[in-house]
């Protein structure tokens, strides 16, 4: 049986302030780095070897 989600926890004082500071001055990827990143999933996507089979919710 899977676990409970735990509450997130509230920020205060300086680390809130250091978050908050985060968020507002986050830059988007470049999309060269975008690029990057997805030749690497691929790579390893095709290295693993996963099978996904759909059930029926009876």
């Amino acid at each position: 049986m899977a676990r409970a989600i735990r509450e997130t926890p509230v920020l205060y004082g300086k680390d809130a302030l250091r978050f908050e500071k985060e968020i507002r001055e986050a830059k988007p990827l470049s999309e060269e780095r975008r690029a990057e990143m997805r030749r690497q999933y691929e790579s390893f996507m095709s290295k693993v070897n996963i099978k996904i089979e759909k059930k029926p919710w009876i």
